[in-house]
Formats: C-alpha cells, sequence, structure tokens
C-alpha cells in the first residue's frame, strides 16, 4: 500500500502534484520499516535539497554519556525521515511524532544549525527533542505506547541591556553593524522607521543613531534573542525615535508603528468551539496536547479574512493540520489559518489587512468542519481573543500612562552619561571589540 507523503519543512504548496506520487518506499501492514526522503526546510542560504531518490546519509552525531540520547546537528539536505532510517526506527514512530506536532507545527520550523536529541530504547523512540537554542526547546515524550506528548521550554535567561552609538559614514546598514547591530536587529530598525524615513535621501554622513538593546543569555551563553528597546535617530538633522511596548513599537507621542489588526479574521461571530489552551488534552486522544490558537465552529465554505498586512510564508498540506496558510506581518508579528477548504493565496503574496485568504473546511484530523487560528509574537502562541496585539493606532487610557513612565525611563537611559571607550561591547558576530558602544 502506498504511504501517504507527511509533508515535513519543505511542504507542497497548493497546485503542486499529488504527493502521494513521490513517496518513494513501500510498507506492509505488519510495519515494515521504510525509508523516504523528504527535505526539511531549509534558510534561504542553503543549497537545494537533495534529489528524492538519495539515500539518507548515516547519522555522525555524538551519543551523550549522561543517557542512551544521541545528538546531531541538523545539515542542509538532511530530511526527519532519513535520521529515523539510519536509527532503524519504525515509520510508525514518525507518524506519531507528527501527531503530537498537529497544532504546533514545530517540526515545520527545523532548519539546519537546530539540534537533534534521540532517544532510542527496545527499538523505539522514546524522545525527541529539537534544541533551537539554549532558551529554546521542543520535546516529543512517549506516553507509554499511546502516542507522544508536546512539551515546550522557553527558559527566560538574563537579559543584558546595551547602549550601541554610532554615526552614519557610509550607510545605516554599514555603520550600524559595525557598531555591534545583528542583521536582523537592522532589518527590524529599517522596517520600523521605513515610513518615517528613507534611508537612501535622508540620511547624511554626520548623521547619528542611538539604539538600546537587550540581548539574552543563558549561563553567560548568547541565545541570539534580541530585542530592539529604543531607537533615536538623527535623519537629515531632524530627530526620529521609536519605542517598544508591550509586543508593539510605537513613537513619542504613542502612536503605533504597526498597522492595526483583525481581532477575527472573519466576518460575522462564530462560536469558539475550543480556546486557546497551552496544557489541553486532546478530545480525541486524550493525551497532553497544548492547543495554540482558538477554534471557531463555521461551515465549510466560510471566507477567511488576513488579520493583518504580510507576505504569506506558507500554504501547506499537512497530513494533520490539514491545509494551512501562514502570514508573517512583520518580524514579530505571524498568523497561522488551519483545517481549510481552499487556499485563495499562494506563497510569496503580499496580503492586506481584511484581504480574503481561504475559505474554511475540515482538511486534516478533526471531528468537524472550523476554523483553528493562531497568532504568535515573536514565534511564541498567544491567546489571539485577548492577547494585547494592535488593533487601535493610537494608545490610550491606562496604556498610555503606563507608555509614557515607559518612555520617561528610555530616555533617561539613552541620555545617561556613558563611560569612556574602555568600556567597549563586544559583538556577537565576532570577538573583536566595537568601539563606541558600552554596556548599561
Amino acid at each position: 500500500m502506498l504511504l501517504p507523503l507527511l509533508i515535513l519543512g519543505a511542504v507542497l504548496s497548493a497546485g503542486e502534484s499529488d504527493p502521494d506520487e513521490r513517496a518513494l518506499a513501500y510498507a506492509s501492514d505488519s510495519g515494515e520499516r521504510v525509508r523516504m526522503a523528504l527535505p526539511l526546510q531549509l534558510d534561504a542560504s542553503s543549497e537545494a535539497a537533495p534529489a528524492l531518490d538519495q539515500e539518507p546519509q548515516p547519522l555522525s552525531g555524538r551519543a551523550l554519556e549522561e543517557s542512551r540520547m544521541w545528538s546531531y546537528q541538523i545539515r542542509p539536505g538532511d530530511t526527519l525521515s532519513g535520521i529515523f532510517a539510519s536509527l532503524d526506527l519504525p515509520v510508525q514512530d514518525l507518524y506519531q511524532v507528527l501527531e503530537a506536532d498537529e497544532n504546533v507545527l514545530a517540526l515545520d520550523n527545523i532548519k539546519p544549525g537546530v539540534e537533534l536529541l534521540v532517544d532510542v530504547d527496545n527499538d523505539q523512540l522514546q524522545r525527541l527533542e529539537l534544541r533551537f537554542s539554549p532558551a529554546h526547546k521542543v520535546t516529543y515524550q512517549r506516553k507509554q505506547d499511546a502516542g507522544f506528548e508536546f512539551s515546550e521550554t522557553n527558559l527566560p535567561g538574563v537579559w543584558k541591556e546595551f547602549a550601541l552609538r554610532g554615526e552614519i559614514g557610509r550607510s545605516f546598514s554599514i555603520d550600524a553593524e559595525a557598531g555591534g547591530l545583528d542583521a536582523k536587529d537592522i532589518h527590524l530598525i529599517s522596517g520600523l522607521l521605513k515610513e518615517k524615513i528613507n534611508f537612501r535621501r535622508d540620511l547624511r554622513k554626520g548623521d547619528s543613531f542611538e539604539v538600546l538593546l537587550s540581548r539574552q543569555y543563558v549561563d553567560e551563553v548568547p541565545t541570539g534573542e534580541t530585542k530592539v528597546e529604543a531607537v533615536r535617530m538623527l535623519a537629515n538633522r531632524a530627530p526620529v525615535s521609536i519605542f517598544y511596548y508591550d509586543g508593539s513599537y510605537y513613537d513619542e507621542k504613542g502612536r503605533s508603528l504597526s498597522k492595526a489588526f483583525l481581532r477575527y479574521p472573519f466576518n460575522g461571530h462564530y462560536r469558539v468551539s475550543s480556546s486557546f489552551n497551552p496544557k489541553r488534552h486532546h478530545p480525541v486522544t486524550g493525551l497532553f496536547r497544548p492547543h495554540t490558537g482558538t477554534d471557531f465552529a463555521m461551515h465549510s465554505g466560510t471566507p477567511i479574512l488576513a488579520a493583518g498586512d504580510g507576505v504569506v510564508t506558507r500554504v501547506v498540506k499537512h497530513k494533520y493540520a490539514g491545509l494551512y496558510v501562514e502570514i508573517k506581518h512583520s518580524e514579530r508579528y505571524t498568523s497561522r489559518y488551519l483545517h481549510l477548504n481552499k487556499s485563495l493565496v499562494h506563497k510569496g503574496q503580499r496580503v492586506s489587512r481584511g484581504q480574503k485568504i481561504a475559505l474554511s473546511g475540515a482538511s486534516g484530523r478533526v471531528t468537524g468542519p472550523h476554523l483553528h487560528y493562531e497568532f504568535r509574537i515573536a514565534g511564541r502562541p498567544v491567546d489571539p481573543v485577548k492577547a494585547a496585539i494592535p488593533i487601535a493606532n493610537r494608545l490610550e487610557g491606562k496604556s498610555r500612562r503606563e507608555f509614557d513612565l515607559l518612555l520617561r525611563q528610555y530616555l533617561a537611559r539613552l541620555d545617561s552619561p556613558q563611560p569612556g571607550t574602555e568600556d567597549m561591547l563586544v559583538s556577537q558576530h565576532s570577538d573583536a571589540t566595537v568601539a563606541g558602544a558600552s554596556t548599561l
């Protein structure tokens, strides 16, 4: 019997060939082990995925002395199914891990560099762990013989604050990187300020910038996570400032730099059939499975709207999550729409708030037609019904008072006297010290 293709990371977009036509092997009803070569999601700099008839490469990881777990770092071209085959694990274990990942879809985010830890006992997978950074890992733990449960660990770590200052000599991106900013932070700042500053015409040699930045550390090891808290820039001799508050960025008058989002991605009113619950027990399997979104009961074919402006990053057919669409709204905000009947957009397409992007359905493993809607801030799921997401263009009332208090603190830290050049910041890109930046 031909196996249905498991869509893992580098998934098919709408309109591509039938997944079953690309399966590489057969499995008997007795559970014969098979090998498939399904590429993981690759980042933009990775090489193309290997041909589907390429044999999976043998593992070259290291056994951890303190347990049976095997550690392996994902490389370009690796496949999760190939790793399972190299460990001689049954394909049923792969199915069950995917089932545990149904709502979270963490496996769709695997990229080269992620550390994979596997615990095998009695020819069965007991535990699969993905370490995205020293502060963030996800775990799939066998629950007796009933499948796997998912858990996610996000360590708070220690956040160290830095004030980085620089002067425009060539361009903001070049001078900001020389001043200690990472590429992703430079991209974030440029995106936030693009409607206030024309970075080609408005910046002049001698203009300055100041950035209040926090970096996360776990056991004194940087995790790579950063947070831009405040930016003050002199562009064409005119000051421009932005400040972080409650997941969004605002100017000094409390006006949002992010366009407002829809609270609900549809018109009309629909009953919540399953609320956001990171500690939910699955209604079908009875296993602990986090519910990282909100389910709205609705007839198949109901128009689904984009929650905000953005770019479609995924249109995926998933064995359990069904057809789903993911939209990246900014560096901080993404949204997902699961169990769809039809997608009306394609990967890479720009969409606007309120645009019809799909029709609801009952695809994947569901008990009835509904929309599973997720909203994520900085990669972490939040309750889309209750979370403080930008749905207005200006802060008012209590929020404005809290912001004004925080604003005064930001400005005080930016204006405070700085130590001399002997207090230099070590760039995360190299071991070289960077002049002009100091630890607060």
